[in-house]
């Protein structure tokens, strides 16, 4: 966290190249948006601001995958979607930033409606069980 913090009041960002040997180093979903971006707008492949990824971007990207995983607290996801939103206002000027940040927030906002669906339900049947009818 504290290095996405850092990133976040960066005056400025490092940006990595997408070339063939480090999207292989990505995992599916970022690999798709970029090979999708390219294939939509083929002038990506050419500019170095379209075809590059912000250092913040990939960071928060792991971040997000990683908390999924590993089923983090309500309040750390919140926390880094947080962060997600304020790099789309600062940082998302350049297409693939933009693309991988939108797929990080639906990402964590598809998990945590599942889990309020989850936790509704939890309810619902304890309630059940003590005999309180809805």
């Amino acid at each position: 966290m504290q290095n996405v913090h850092t990133l976040l009041y960066a005056v400025l960002l490092t940006y990595i190249p997408l070339h063939s040997w480090f999207i292989q180093l990505l995992d599916d979903d970022v690999v798709s948006l970029i090979s999708l971006t390219l294939i939509v707008n083929p002038r990506c492949r050419y500019d170095a601001h379209l075809s590059s990824i912000s250092q913040l971007t990939l960071l928060l990207y792991l971040m997000t995958q990683c908390q999924l995983k590993l089923s983090q607290p309500v309040t750390s996801l919140a926390q880094t979607l947080s962060y997600i939103k304020f790099a789309r206002i600062k940082f998302g000027r350049y297409l693939v930033d933009q693309l991988t940040l939108k797929l990080s927030e639906r990402k964590m906002v598809q998990y945590l409606e599942f889990l309020l669906r989850c936790s509704c339900l939890m309810f619902l049947v304890l309630f059940q069980c003590l005999g309180f009818e809805l």
